[in-house]
């Protein structure tokens, strides 16, 4: 079974077995190479109940047609970027539906140098090859191998932070059953901290909670348990572990633009007028913070594929998501849920203050929304209707949706790339001009 609507806008993402099983992930291992023509690539799964068999399909329809894989076996899927890039390896593939719900099966794939393949990018190429009847004769005979790629990832992310700077935090870690439950035990164990590791087995049912901490409902055990346990502070893992979200020790969440403009902070130290991308969402803490530390800010549209090619362009040191994506030039400008947790740690230990008093001076100044999803019967309309009604009020851009920089507000409104939704980000120099200004565009939005 292969559905085509499976194929989206930066990955493969279907339900098992009904719109993809081993046989469309057959097509699709054979699709990917016919369509790049990589010599080695590494696969590796996650721990979804259906990932061990689609993965052994994905091998042996790359492998039959002509590429030598490296089954890099259960990791996470910044695992497979990292043995890409520091590989050399010419292309990769991870079976993984990331933070989605346990019915579903999915596939990230990146050419060399950890490049993702989107949409815009390939994607739909491999989707034309997989459903095709066509096959490209091999010009070579292939193997699978296996290969253990965690010796070197563990001292990778390791040598982003210097770890005799860490002092001994309590810290509490919801793993969500997911991939950080097996990634992060030979980490934890060449670090100081005091680790209190929560649902670490790997447990495709999900047995808990769904491994999405972006839904508020998902971070109820993680502020709950920081607060029971006195931590200094909570970290939270998605699904194949490539994004961690943190909770300070009052038990509030940290959005990913406060994250991103302290990660800025800290790289800046380290390499001075450094370029750090944010997207089009972020709150103004982002660009504020990268030029006061001097360095030079560059907005850019939202999506891994959108974000890693700018990297590269501009030779960005990081970027950050307000999604809780986190990139970094030196891991193949790909995204890590590892390298953040180890740089909070670093950033608390060395500042040797609670991470909510850090967090004050932004929660102070900068009142944001968060994002705001709604759906709408005509996106391109309710996006002009917004434009005619609030273009006036500030600088207008289109680079991704519609924003509006006004001088005390702004805002941002992007369409789902597959949901009729509209997704507002809305940030105000107050609290009460931010709640205004939201249920105003919300009321337009809804109406």
């Amino acid at each position: 079974m292969l559905d085509p609507k499976i194929f989206k806008a930066y990955d493969v993402r279907g339900i098992y077995p009904g719109e993809l099983d081993e046989a469309g992930a057959e097509e699709i291992g054979r699709g990917y190479v016919e369509q790049f023509e990589p010599r080695r690539i590494a696969v590796g799964r996650d721990m979804r109940l259906s990932s061990p068999t689609i993965a052994e399909a994905v091998m042996r329809g790359a492998a039959g047609a002509g590429a030598d894989v490296l089954d890099i076996g259960l990791v996470g899927t910044e695992m497979v970027y990292f043995a890409v890039g520091s590989l050399g390896l010419e292309g990769g593939i991870m079976v993984t539906a990331s933070h989605n719900p346990k019915e579903y099966t999915g596939m990230k794939l990146v050419r060399r140098g950890a490049l993702p393949v989107g949409g815009e990018s390939g994607l739909l190429d491999v989707r034309d090859r997989a459903m095709s009847d066509a096959r490209v004769a091999p010009t070579r005979v292939a193997s699978v191998q296996p290969y253990d790629i965690w010796p070197e990832y563990v001292d990778r992310v390791l040598s982003f932070v210097d770890v005799s700077a860490i002092r001994p935090l309590r810290v509490v870690i919801d793993a969500a059953n997911g991939m950080a439950g097996t990634m992060l035990p030979p980490v934890l164990e060449r670090l100081p901290i005091d680790a209190v590791p929560c649902y670490f087995e790997p447990d495709g049912s999900f047995p808990n909670h769904e491994p999405n901490p972006l839904l508020p409902e998902n971070r109820e055990f993680i502020v709950r348990k920081t607060l029971e346990e006195g931590a200094d502070l909570g970290v939270a893992f998605d699904g194949d572990g490539d994004r961690c979200f943190f909770v300070d020790d009052s038990g509030e969440f940290v959005p990913g633009d406060f994250v991103t403009a302290l990660f800025a902070e800290i790289l800046l130290a380290k390499e001075p007028g450094a370029k750090v991308i944010y997207d089009v969402r972020a709150s103004r803490a982002v660009p504020e913070t990268i030029e006061r530390n001097g360095g030079t800010a560059l907005i850019n549209r939202v999506g891994h594929a959108f974000i890693k090619a700018r990297m590269r362009k501009d030779d960005a040191a990081f970027a950050g998501e307000v999604s809780g994506h986190y990139y970094f030039r030196d891991f193949s400008q790909a995204d890590s849920g590892v390298i953040p947790f180890l740089l909070m740690l670093e950033l608390i230990s060395r500042r040797e203050r609670k991470l909510s008093e850090i967090l004050a001076p932004l929660r102070e100044r900068y009142f944001i929304t968060g994002e705001l999803n709604t759906p709408v019967a005509d996106v391109a309309l309710k996006l002009q209707e917004l434009k005619e009604r609030y273009g006036g009020e500030g600088r207008v851009s289109h680079l991704d949706g519609l924003s509006v920089d006004a001088d005390d507000w702004h805002f941002n409104v992007r369409p789902s790339n597959t949901e009729p939704l509209l997704r507002l980000n809305l940030e105000a120099t107050s609290e009460e001009l931010m709640e205004r200004k939201r249920d105003e565009i919300l009321a337009v939005i809804r109406s």
